[in-house]
């Protein structure tokens, strides 16, 4: 099976702060934006994650492509080179960056506006986030 390694390609847009959405056996998903207050305009889709390792909230990401070293640490994990694997370096508050690395079955970007708060106004082409629901209206 042919391994894709090369650097991810993100789309133009200011993408420092970084966050996990979603994290359980079929999916890994990173959402990333300048301010994740209100909206979120990226997300990362992991499918069938196999290896994670990196922290719930960073900054400033830096992909590259995985050395040899981290290729052998995620082999020895899982007994075979997996089709996606994604390496990058990023601030999480530490003193120096920390290396992270995604092991999975596939990878997408998803470049749409996923709002974070319930808004009467949203146009076509934004989405709610998954724990966004509209108010309850009272009763009369």
């Amino acid at each position: 099976m042919q391994r894709e390694q090369a650097g991810v390609q993100l789309p133009e847009g200011a993408w420092w702060d970084w966050e996990v959405l979603a994290w359980n056996a079929g999916q890994f998903r990173l959402a990333a934006g300048n301010d994740l207050t209100y909206h979120h305009g990226l997300e990362l889709v992991f499918s069938d994650p196999a290896f994670v390792s990196c922290p719930v909230m960073f900054h400033g990401p830096v992909f590259r492509v995985a050395t040899s070293q981290e290729l052998v640490r995620v082999v020895r994990q899982l007994g075979e080179e997996p089709p996606v694997l994604v390496a990058f370096e990023a601030d999480a508050g530490g003193r120096a960056p920390v290396s992270c690395l995604i092991a999975a079955e596939r990878f997408e970007v998803v470049h749409e506006t996923v709002l974070r708060y319930w808004r009467d106004d949203a146009t076509p082409g934004q989405r709610f986030a998954s724990w966004v629901r509209p108010p309850v209206k009272p009763r009369e």
